[in-house]
């Protein structure tokens, strides 16, 4: 017997556990200083499938502005309760003072992943 996309059944005939979470899109929201890194407004990276980044056909993302969105993404794929302040806060600055590059991270879909395949 198997479960959802041919997952095969738990020995005790239950599905096997699975866990949600949000696709997320990191933007560059705007420019207050000078890009040295090349990036404009509108570039972005994915993050889907919990762990896989994307950028879209000759695209690029500064090293230095991902570095300091990297530790929110883990909590933002996930629901979060209603009050948690990373539920409200979206938005994230590059450590280079002389851009002063902001970036939004959005929730841009959700998947539902077998609980065993992730990490």
């Amino acid at each position: 017997m198997s479960g959802e996309a041919g997952e095969a059944m738990t020995g005790d005939g239950s599905q096997p556990a699975r866990t949600e979470l949000y696709d997320l899109r990191v933007v560059v929201e705007r420019i207050e200083g000078r890009s040295v890194c090349g990036m404009k407004v509108g570039d972005h990276i994915d993050l889907v499938e919990s762990s896989r980044l994307c950028l879209p056909d000759g695209g690029h993302f500064c090293l230095y502005a991902l570095q300091a969105v990297i530790p929110l993404l883990p909590a933002k794929q996930r629901r979060l309760p209603e009050g948690d302040w990373l539920e409200r806060d979206d938005l994230v600055a590059c450590p280079d003072p002389d851009e002063r590059l902001i970036m939004r991270i959005e929730r841009t879909g959700i998947r539902s992943l077998p609980t065993e395949d992730l990490t």
